[in-house]
């Protein structure tokens, strides 16, 4: 497989902002004139459209449904060729897949594959200390994932974004 530093940006379900996150990313780090690719998670062909627009080149499917899990790797290789960055966006929940095959479906079963930390969006707007819980919850699902680090969306204001520090 390429080595391209990566991540994958998940949510504990949609509505999130993980979008926002994974488009904002690509394209201040294409601003700064680092070569970054943009993958999506499933067959959606309008967000992976989006991240191409922002990456700069194009944004490219990680359907393990449709190709096989074995193939992902491969492709996420062929599309990060030459990029200094890679980010994967993911879809649904970190955990969800459409067909109730999360083991090799999900966002999770993607990253696995691909050997890449997950950052977890969390639209926190009405959210105190549970997000703790949540987070903690999403650490310890599963062993083999690697929980890289968390992005708290929609922090109402300095004392809420303390609130949610000092939970964490």
């Amino acid at each position: 497989m390429t080595v391209v530093p990566r991540l994958v940006l998940s949510a504990p379900s949609s509505g999130h902002g993980t979008s926002a996150v994974a488009l904002g990313l690509l394209a201040a780090f294409a601003e700064r004139g680092l070569d970054v690719a943009g993958f999506k998670v499933g067959p959606d062909q309008v967000d992976a459209g989006y991240l191409g627009l922002a990456a700069g080149r194009p944004g490219r499917t990680l359907d393990a449904r449709l190709v096989g899990p074995e193939r992902v790797p491969a492709l996420f290789g062929h599309g990060a060729a030459g990029a200094g960055l890679a980010v994967v966006q993911g879809t649904m929940g970190l955990y969800d897949s459409v067909a109730g095959q999360p083991e090799t479906e999900s966002t999770a079963a993607v990253a696995i594959a691909l050997r890449s930390p997950v950052v977890l969006v969390v639209d926190v707007a009405s959210m105190g200390q549970s997000v703790a819980a949540l987070v903690h919850g999403f650490r310890a699902y599963d062993e083999q994932l690697w929980l890289g680090g968390v992005i708290l969306n929609r922090v109402a204001s300095p004392r809420h974004e303390a609130m949610l520090r000092e939970a964490l």
